[in-house]
């Protein structure tokens, strides 16, 4: 990447795009591995998700709009389950989660993963048994773990020495004995962006193995005997496709849960490897089926509990964005097309970082297409940007767009279900956009669009 007085997101060359962007030979033409299971283009050449014409939803729900493939998302939360068989497999909700996800989730047979009140509060609201949730986060309030446990949260992740002070009171005045796992930071540099890397030593996130914080959290909560300690957690990041991250945090959690039944004397009944599986967002990502995930997981805790004379604990991993990521799209509408000086041309949308803050916050690349119409015209390399007053809002930095590519067009960006809607804003004072869910040829709103009465009933003045 070149140097740039504009910064590093400008320095690339705008007409020639990264080394990996091939100038595609048809740019009607749709890449499978990156949008939903139902999405084609139809004859007259819009797409259609679930049945539904694209051009028909824009018409009925305004864009931007997100459009959830159900069938897609209930298709990879069985891909999981059935690869998955002998563990338990929670869907995190922080990747996105409202109530109609929360029951397609209980529909499909999986557990829940929550790290916040206000999500275990829509998961209860949808009816999820609570039982099998869990209940994640680095600093849980005392009013958080006082509605986990009078829930009935099937387990609490412990991150603190504090929170097992919190959590053992709590336990003692509801008389609950509460499950619990130990978050271990096992040192593990994942290969992915430093803010989703969550298992080096500099880390707010559970306790440091190499430390010796994990051990004594362990030995804290077997001599206090409030709590039911029922294994170890372990999250090394996320957007992760090299599965010798896990192979090492394995090794490296089993190895203490050997020292604990040396110590201590107790074989710790349950593992869990976290999730952080990748996605496709462009063709640059490799991601691995559901089913090769579970077997190299299953391989590696299998050996590296052959190596320490350990039974195999119960398994458990959390996928989120593997589910939920690829299930969903993001359309909008083309509002101005600007070519600038021959250095780069910006295709300005009717949303941006408001709705998608992953490119501006991790540098995350997308794709994007025609999606209202066919185009005969030639490709061109364009930026897809937004239409907030900051030049980082930037939806797609590369893609080939149709060189007649105008306003009032619509244009579909994949892979956005995951940490979009969740990490929406009201930057600008612009309402959020819809949740529109599509199944056998009918749409219907799952989140309503957010309305500038919405965001004055906020304003008290």
């Amino acid at each position: 990447m070149r140097a740039h007085e504009a910064g590093a997101l400008h320095g690339d060359l705008g007409t020639r795009g990264p080394a990996w962007l091939r100038t595609p030979e048809n740019v009607n033409a749709l890449v499978p591995e990156l949008w939903p299971r139902t999405v084609t283009r139809a004859e007259a050449g819009d797409l259609t998700i679930g049945g539904v014409s694209v051009r028909e939803l824009a018409t009925e729900h305004g864009t931007p709009a997100y459009l959830l493939d159900e069938d897609d998302l209930r298709a990879r939360c069985r891909d999981f389950k059935d690869a998955f068989s002998d563990a338990d497999v929670y869907y995190a909700g922080k990747s996105f989660l409202c109530k109609a996800v929360v029951k397609v989730v209980a529909e499909e047979g999986l557990f829940l993963d929550v790290c916040t009140g206000g999500e275990l509060a829509v998961a209860l609201a949808a009816g999820f048994p609570p039982e099998r949730m869990g209940f994640h986060g680095n600093n849980k309030s005392t009013r958080e773990l006082r509605r986990a446990v009078d829930a009935g949260v099937g387990r609490i992740i412990v991150d603190s020495f504090q929170e097992i002070d919190r959590l053992s009171e709590i336990s003692r005045r509801s008389g609950r004995r509460q499950a619990v796992l130990v978050r271990v930071t096992v040192g593990v540099e994942a290969h992915t962006h430093e803010f989703i890397a969550t298992a080096h030593e500099d880390q707010k996130f559970g306790f440091s193995l190499a430390g010796g914080d994990a051990f004594a959290a362990v030995t804290k909560i077997i001599d206090e005997d409030v709590l039911d300690l029922r294994g170890l957690h372990s999250h090394i990041g996320s957007q992760i496709f090299d599965t010798s991250g896990f192979e090492v945090a394995a090794r490296r959690v089993l190895e203490l849960q050997a020292r604990i039944r040396d110590a201590r004397g107790v074989e710790l009944p349950e593992l869990d490897l976290g999730g952080g599986f990748g996605i496709a967002y462009t063709t640059q990502d490799d991601p691995s089926p559901a089913g090769d995930l579970a077997k190299r997981i299953n391989k590696i805790v299998e050996s590296e509990c052959e190596l320490a004379s350990l039974a195999k604990p119960k398994l458990s991993v959390e996928p989120g964005r593997a589910i939920v990521g690829p299930a969903v799209i993001t359309l909008y509408e083309v509002g101005t097309v600007k070519d600038v000086d021959g250095i780069r041309t910006y295709v300005s949308v009717d949303g941006g970082m408001s709705d998608n803050i992953r490119t501006a916050l991790y540098d995350a690349s997308y794709s994007a297409t025609l999606a209202s119409r066919k185009s005969g015209a030639e490709p061109l390399l364009a930026r897809v940007v937004g239409k907030h007053c900051e030049s980082g809002d930037i939806v797609v930095k590369d893609e080939f767009l149709p060189a007649d590519v105008q306003p009032g067009d619509l244009l579909a960006v994949p892979g956005t279900g995951a940490y979009c809607r969740s990490m929406a804003s009201n930057y600008n004072h612009v309402p959020r956009p819809p949740v529109v869910a599509v199944r056998s040829g009918a749409a219907r709103v799952i989140v309503r669009r957010e309305t500038e009465e919405d965001l004055l009933a906020l304003d008290v003045g």
